[in-house]
């Protein structure tokens, strides 16, 4: 079966069609087509319990849709688990972040995909490799933090959320997908986290963004689309619309 035909599929980095979610007698969303285009930022906006993040999360395989198909990269292919998703190039920054606040910016930048040296039949942490390529990873993306050796616990909220985003860019994905990246930040490192959206695109990593603020959608999306009840309502270019239009979109005013 072909992908969607909004876009050709050969411009879609991830796509769906006739994606259905039910938990029981509840419909989370039914009869979803969506895509995002390779190297573009695409925001997923609605009201609460629209459906919106089990969308998402059906996207990267941490639900199993009950029907439809999904396309990544070029293929017809869902994903059993996050594992496989992340493996095939798709990072999940979640609103928790899945950092461990004793471990070192560093460590946690390697995470369960530490670099190892071997010698003989002996393995060791190369620990001056990672710390070598967290600085480096760092530079990529202007982050600035105290020390890479500075543990994750004494770190801003922002600083937090960076190397989070850092973490996911750094093993190599195609797509990250991001839930309220800045849900509980201030207006300082909301900006420096939206600064950190816009070099992703920049250096071709496509975004998809979760978000209620609608004016960040505007500021930071190149295509924005629209969940009103379980099913996608509308989509639309966010250089062609507004806060008001989408405010209008999202309720069913429009």
């Amino acid at each position: 079966m072909s992908a969607p035909h909004h876009i050709p599929a050969a411009e879609a980095i991830i796509a769906c069609e006739g994606l259905s979610k039910h938990f029981g007698g509840i419909r989370a969303f039914t009869d979803v087509a969506f895509q995002a285009r390779r190297g573009e930022v695409t925001a997923v906006i609605g009201d609460n319990g629209a459906g919106k993040s089990t969308l998402i999360r059906s996207l990267v395989g941490v639900h199993q849709p009950d029907a439809g198909n999904l396309f990544f990269d070029g293929r017809a292919r869902p994903f059993a688990n996050p594992d496989e998703a992340r493996k095939a190039g798709v990072e999940t920054v979640h609103q928790n972040l899945a950092l461990i606040d004793e471990l070192t910016v560093a460590q946690n930048l390697f995470l369960n995909r530490e670099i190892v040296r071997r010698i003989g039949p002996f393995a060791f942490l190369d620990r001056k490799a990672m710390k070598r390529e967290a600085r480096s990873m760092l530079s990529r993306l202007s982050i600035n933090v105290p020390s890479i050796n500075q543990r994750v616990r004494r770190l801003s909220g922002g600083q937090r959320q960076a190397i989070s985003i850092c973490r996911a860019v750094g093993s190599g994905a195609k797509l990250v997908v991001m839930d309220e990246p800045t849900a509980a930040l201030g207006v300082q490192e909301t900006a420096n986290v939206e600064a950190l959206i816009r070099r992703l695109r920049e250096q071709s990593v496509s975004v998809i963004l979760v978000s209620h603020n609608f004016d960040q959608v505007c500021r930071l999306s190149d295509q924005i689309w629209v969940m009103r009840a379980g099913k996608m309502a509308a989509t639309v270019r966010a250089s062609e619309t507004s806060g008001n239009e989408l405010v209008a979109l999202v309720t069913g005013a429009a």
